[in-house]
């Protein structure tokens, strides 16, 4: 049964990043926290792990003319050494701050999100 609801996490994750161009962060955490009660830092090295993976949906949106390779680049070069930082902070934050700090990172954007023009 865990196979399945794995796959439907993935599915929704893999559906609004599509659709929306989010899905690590935003989707998938939450999930692997409620529904596979994953620890945090379970969910976000597992959530890191699926980035990968979406080489082959990036590659619809490329066909199309949708992708800046230079743009993605440089903030791949960004997301790279931020990412490794970032994981060596977090891995010392415990679970309850951990979780309390990616709770109010999602508040901010969705708020910013919902004022924006």
């Amino acid at each position: 049964m865990e196979i399945v609801i794995c796959i439907i996490i993935g599915f929704l994750g893999g559906f609004f990043g599509g659709v929306f161009g989010v899905g690590g962060a935003s989707i998938l955490i939450p999930l692997m926290l409620i529904v596979l009660k994953m620890t945090q830092h379970q969910a976000q090295g597992t959530s890191l792990a699926i980035i990968f993976l979406c080489f082959f949906p990036m590659l619809v949106y490329y066909k199309k003319g949708y992708v800046n390779i230079t743009i993605a680049a440089l903030i791949g070069l960004g997301f790279i050494i931020g990412s490794l930082l970032g994981a060596n902070i977090a891995d010392m934050l415990p679970e309850n701050i951990l979780k309390k700090c990616f709770a109010v990172v999602l508040l901010f954007t969705a708020v910013k999100v919902f004022i924006s023009k």
